[in-house]
């Protein structure tokens, strides 16, 4: 049975290979079972432009927090954490392992780290906001967090209008700042369950932004612009979820808003720009405890074999 005072975290940015690395590594330890740590794998239909792993990987290998939630849905971290960690102890009670695995840095430093207890979510309010966004963009917005919480609005770019518009929601609601609620949480004597090993991979900037395109271009290939269209068509429009990158460019095309060559050219910058925030994200917010540079190895074999003597060396 796996250390219940240690479990590994297999993180980095968008694309660098995490999904497949999991899968390598669940082959070679068979009690494994993953949980996921994507805010957007957690809604269901969201295949293509999520890169989700597919039905045959999903059903030979157990994967949790993963297709949990229809597209309109509203869910945030203190749902997420409440899910993962049950997921954890269901794990552990069957003499089972588990890999968390994932790249939304919230969704980690949550699990580790205590998260604020803010309001509720206020449709009404977010509507508007929302309606803000499309109507002046949403650099309007992202001033408006500045004038009300510079301080938070540090950690965030302009791009990032789910976590711009919870912010604003959050000081109408209260007429406090979130970065008041976050600290608040810092200060707290909340401790986690467990201990994790935090495992971040990484390579050069030219080598990473590569994958990035190449594979966008392979998500339009499998039909990201249908899945996109029948979404939306599906939920007329009304998701947040659909505010992810991949999404949100393709919606812009679908609406003739862009051509669709400027759509799959906006998803590569924004790709690359999140990319960005995430290695920063890493660097400030998690305490990682072993950085693996993929471009160190000939292949991803090599990159696992390094990967598995550490959990090895965990308990694993």
């Amino acid at each position: 049975m796996v250390n219940l005072n240690r479990i590994v975290i297999l993180t980095g940015p968008t694309a660098i290979g995490k999904s497949a690395i999991s899968i390598k590594i669940a082959q070679i330890f068979p009690d494994i079972e993953i949980i996921s740590a994507d805010s957007m794998q957690i809604y269901k239909y969201m295949n293509i432009g999520t890169d989700k792993p597919d039905e045959n990987i999903l059903k030979k290998f157990k994967h949790h927090c993963i297709n949990l939630v229809e597209p309109t849905a509203d869910y945030d971290v203190s749902q997420y954490i409440k899910q993962a960690e049950n997921s954890i102890a269901d794990i552990l009670q069957r003499n089972k392992k588990p890999l968390i695995v994932g790249g939304t840095g919230l969704y980690l430093k949550s699990l580790i780290n205590p998260i604020f207890t803010g309001p509720g979510r206020n449709q009404k309010i977010r509507d508007e906001l929302f309606r803000l966004a499309i109507e002046k963009g949403n650099l309007f917005l992202f001033e408006k967090l500045k004038e009300y919480d510079p301080e938070y609005a540090l950690k965030l770019s302009s791009n990032d209008l789910k976590r711009i518009i919870r912010a604003l929601e959050v000081f109408q609601l209260t007429g406090k700042p979130l970065s008041c609620f976050h600290q608040q949480a810092k200060n707290s004597s909340y401790k986690s369950n467990y201990q994790y090993f935090i495992l971040g991979i990484f390579s050069s900037k030219e080598n990473l932004y590569q994958r990035i395109n190449t594979r966008v271009d392979e998500i339009i290939a499998r039909g990201l612009i249908d899945e996109v269209r029948e979404l939306w068509q599906k939920y007329n429009g009304n998701c947040n979820s659909f505010l992810g990158i991949g999404y949100r460019q393709i919606i812009k095309y679908l609406q003739g808003q862009s051509t669709e060559e400027e759509a799959i050219d906006k998803i590569k910058i924004d790709s690359r720009r999140f990319a960005k925030r995430q290695m920063s994200w890493f660097k400030n917010q998690l305490k990682i405890d072993c950085w693996i540079n993929t471009d160190e190895y000939a292949d991803i074999n090599g990159c696992v074999d390094v990967i598995v003597k550490i959990m090895k060396e965990e308990g694993y």
